[in-house]
């Protein structure tokens, strides 16, 4: 006897995802994102600075592992290239 996953009956409040939301519904979404991003960003005002390069100098070695840091290196060449013409272009 195979073991068929039991297929749950969509609750009655919850609507097909093609279905528009009502205004009300963006308003609390909205909201919502609204507290969070600002939640997000309380957070981040209170993260002391050495925490802060202890996770950029984290991110920058998993760069490093995964071979990342050679395709950055060649990105950041054609940045800088790309200010140069700009300033030639423009008089800078």
């Amino acid at each position: 006897m195979t073991h068929r996953p039991s297929r749950k009956k969509p609750s009655p409040k919850r609507r097909p995802a093609k279905e528009l939301m009502t205004k009300a519904e963006a308003e609390a979404f909205k909201a919502r994102w609204k507290a969070v991003n600002a939640a997000e960003i309380e957070e981040l005002r209170a993260t002391p600075p050495e925490r802060k390069l202890r996770q950029l100098a984290s991110l920058m070695a998993t760069a490093r592992a995964l071979g990342w840091d050679e395709a950055l290196a060649a990105e950041e060449a054609e940045v800088r290239e790309r200010w140069i013409k700009l300033k030639r272009v423009l008089g800078g």
